[in-house]
């Protein structure tokens, strides 16, 4: 299940999975396109292994800024996630 993290001004959201028995988190980004699609980037926590498609360098850098800099929160919000389970 994906939970819900944040929403920025153009429609992109983040989400985030519950902590995982080995301790990763999926987080997943979306934003709407001009083509009825999406522009997509995954990264796994804490290692912090990317992937993305459709994002500009530039777009996707700032993304990757944003999770980056909060990853301790979304760690903590999932640990908590997988605990009330």
């Amino acid at each position: 299940m994906l939970y819900p993290y944040l929403t920025l001004n153009d429609s992109t959201e983040i989400v985030y999975s519950e902590m995982q028995k080995d301790r990763t988190v999926k987080v997943v980004v979306e934003t709407p396109d001009n083509n009825h699609g999406f522009n997509s980037a995954t990264c796994i926590l804490p290692q912090r292994e990317w992937s993305y498609s459709g994002y500009s360098p530039d777009d996707f850098a700032l993304i990757k800024l944003i999770v980056e800099n909060t990853s301790r929160h979304i760690l903590r919000f999932a640990k908590a996630e997988a605990c009330s389970r």
